[in-house]
């Protein structure tokens, strides 16, 4: 059947943006949710502190451990993982939701996230990991972004070369040389992804319709 406004009923897919830290995925995550109405950031839950300027409910749902472990605990989380030393979850009502009415959900996660959508719902995800053009680069871009103490960041650059490891595991793969670039080439897989035959669940009333056409 076609919805409200004409168009081909379709499910919602859930588009997963991972990287190391510093490589861009959260610059194209918010420069894409600027230009395509149709898709919504997942607010994960986390049990890290907020940062200077973050907002709870929009950022993300900031929890204490206890509230994280009866969410897992009632199976209400899509996936969850352990990120330098904190814990982070993507509730599964309001993501479902989204998808039933189809609307697309973005979501800025790392690797353990995506193989556990993966596992829940592969048929709903599109998956892009986002590598940095040079080590340098990534360093540099860390250094910055004066986000952190130059111990965090010495973790994480620790940590980049297990991250970037997980890259074949993905559908598809940007070097962010550009971040307009970059940008540009997410919207183009969304597109794509988005005109799945499997997607359009209306698909088939449509073209039944127009195979009765006198």
């Amino acid at each position: 059947m076609a919805d409200t406004s004409g168009r081909i009923e379709r499910r919602g897919l859930m588009l997963v943006l991972s990287s190391p830290s510093g490589a861009g995925k959260t610059t194209i995550s918010r420069l894409l949710l600027e230009r395509d109405n149709d898709i919504s950031l997942s607010v994960s839950i986390t049990t890290r502190p907020k940062r200077s300027g973050e907002v709870d409910g929009m950022d993300y749902h900031f929890l204490d451990l206890t509230e994280f472990n009866l969410m897992l605990n009632r199976r209400e989380l899509l996936e969850h993982a352990k990120v330098f030393d904190h814990y982070y979850g993507t509730p599964q009502g309001a993501v479902e939701e989204a998808l039933s009415s189809g609307r697309d959900v973005l979501f800025d996660i790392d690797w353990q996230g995506e193989q556990q959508l993966k596992q829940a719902a592969r048929n709903d995800l599109a998956s892009v990991f986002i590598l940095p053009p040079s080590t340098e680069e990534l360093a540099r871009r860390l250094q910055s972004r004066a986000q952190d103490s130059a111990d965090v960041v010495a973790a994480r650059m620790a940590k980049a070369p297990d991250e970037i490891s997980h890259w074949p595991e993905y559908d598809y793969i940007i070097v962010n040389y550009d971040i307009e670039d970059s940008v540009a080439q997410v919207q183009a897989i969304l597109a794509a992804e988005r005109l799945k035959r499997e997607r359009q669940v209306g698909l088939m009333d449509f073209v039944k319709r127009l195979r009765e056409w006198q």
